[in-house]
């Protein structure tokens, strides 16, 4: 159980780490994150959206069990909306992502989840995929609500990361109801 909830709070504070970067400030509840550009968040957004696509994908191979494989479709469906959405936004806005450092950590980070996951079998598989699911979402909730959606210059680009909050809860709900069952 321990090891378990270690596991989580790292997989948070590194996905915390690349949303709001590196600050030399205290962290501390009053303190700020730095203001994103709408270019950042749309770089943040298709990486994010990209992620989950791909383990997704690799659980829809790796999987054998019925309600693992049901959500990672349910993954690679809502995100590639949520994907196609963001990329028709910023094209009509004209606003291309602009990557930085912190993209490309995520890019890596998720590197080394897939090559950890394309290792495992059977249960180990599924309670990996699912806990980082869960890890993952938690973070993505946090970084939406605190750091993009007030970040955000674009109204219609705000409107959109609101829009999408609604249907990252209800896949944080499913991944721990499925966290539940595997346990």
């Amino acid at each position: 159980m321990l090891k378990r909830n270690l596991k989580k709070i790292l997989i948070t504070l590194s996905l915390t780490a690349f949303f709001v970067g590196c600050s030399t400030a205290k962290p501390d509840k009053t303190a700020s994150a730095p203001k994103l550009s709408d270019a950042n968040i749309a770089a943040i957004v298709v990486g994010a959206n990209n992620i989950d696509i791909s383990a997704g994908n690799i659980a829809l191979k790796r999987s054998s069990n019925t309600q693992v494989k049901d959500f990672a479709n349910r993954m690679i469906v809502d995100h590639k909306s949520v994907l196609a959405s963001a990329v028709e936004l910023v094209t009509k806005l004209g606003v291309t992502p602009v990557n930085n450092d912190l993209v490309f950590t995520l890019a890596e980070q998720s590197k080394n989840h897939e090559a950890k996951l394309n290792t495992l079998t059977g249960a180990a598989f599924d309670k990996a995929y699912i806990d980082h699911e869960v890890a993952y979402h938690e973070a993505v909730i946090g970084v939406i609500a605190d750091q993009l959606i007030p970040s955000a210059s674009n109204a219609e680009l705000k409107a959109l990361l609101v829009s999408v909050l609604p249907a990252f809860k209800a896949h944080l709900q499913h991944c721990k109801m499925i966290q539940k069952a595997l346990s």
